[in-house]
């Protein structure tokens, strides 16, 4: 059972403990950005190119919090610029308290035909890229042995779904790391928790599913059944839920004293992750299937 939530302690110099969050021009990490600020924190919010940062910028001035967020470039794939953009956080701020790993895409389409570039892309924005953000703030984390790393995993980490391969392998990816890293870190006061969103409605969606038709060709062999999975995931994206409810959960993660490893959000998403632990695999893929067919 977790302990009541608590104000963010002070920073060291009595101010605001510190949040960066990745991929935060839009979708899970601007809101987030948006409701830590509003929970006490200040926060470094980091985008590959701060010109994409000015949505975040409006809504932090209609909420009076412009003067709680730091915007600043950072590509996760660059693994050089995150040793760097680390090293200046500490220097202007000398601490980081939380570390949101947001920052992510979607690479779709049926896996005999996705090219193995889009594979290491996958790989590289949303398992790589988060490898070594955490490995470049653990020192400083570990040195004060207290913090947070909370990474934006999906239930697609938990369950593979037809049509989205290379996601669910990012994710599985980020899921095995998360479990071995948090009992490591327990022992030096960081808890590392994976937030497992399900259907909500943010910009991946429809990015997702643009990169996927422009690589399904009509006379391809998966075409039908890719067009069935395009139909689906299209009706599931428009009655997703807010995501506003994930950017809260993790301020409330932020504030825990004692979170757990994992968080499922969203409707549906704990019944199949409940379903697939529970029911004979034949029976389960059975029902998938036939979802799909609707």
């Amino acid at each position: 059972m977790e302990r009541r939530q608590h104000l963010p302690a002070q920073g060291s110099n009595g101010e605001r403990p510190l949040a960066v969050v990745t991929g935060a021009s839009s979708g899970f990490g601007m809101l987030t950005t948006l409701e830590l600020a509003r929970q006490g924190y200040l926060v470094v919010a980091t985008m590959r190119d701060t010109a994409n940062n000015r949505m975040l910028m409006q809504q932090a001035g209609d909420a009076e919090l412009t003067g709680f967020i730091e915007c600043m470039p950072l590509d996760v794939t660059d693994h050089g610029a995150i040793a760097d953009t680390v090293n200046r956080i500490i220097d202007m701020y000398g601490q980081i308290d939380i570390l949101v790993n947001n920052a992510g895409m979607a690479i779709g389409g049926c896996i005999e035909e996705i090219a193995m570039e889009d594979w290491e892309k996958q790989m590289d924005v949303n398992f790589f890229g988060m490898v070594a953000m955490t490995q470049a703030v653990l020192p400083f984390m570990r040195e004060r042995r207290q913090g947070k790393v909370i990474q934006i995993s999906s239930i697609s980490g938990r369950l593979g779904l037809p049509g989205y391969g290379p996601y669910a392998a990012s994710k599985f990816a980020v899921e095995g790391f998360s479990e071995a890293l948090r009992l490591e870190m327990l022992p030096y006061g960081i808890h590392v928790v994976l937030v497992e969103p399900g259907a909500y409605k943010t910009s991946i969606w429809n990015k997702g599913f643009e990169y996927m038709e422009a690589r399904v060709p009509a006379e391809s062999p998966y075409s039908g059944f890719f067009n069935a999975i395009l139909r689906y995931s299209k009706n599931t994206a428009e009655h997703a839920d807010n995501p506003q409810e994930v950017a809260r959960a993790v301020a409330r993660i932020a504030l825990s004293r004692y979170p757990r490893l994992r968080y499922t959000l969203g409707k549906g998403a704990r019944a199949a992750i409940i379903g697939k632990s529970l029911l004979p695999w034949k029976w389960f893929e059975r029902i998938l299937l036939r979802e799909l067919e609707k």
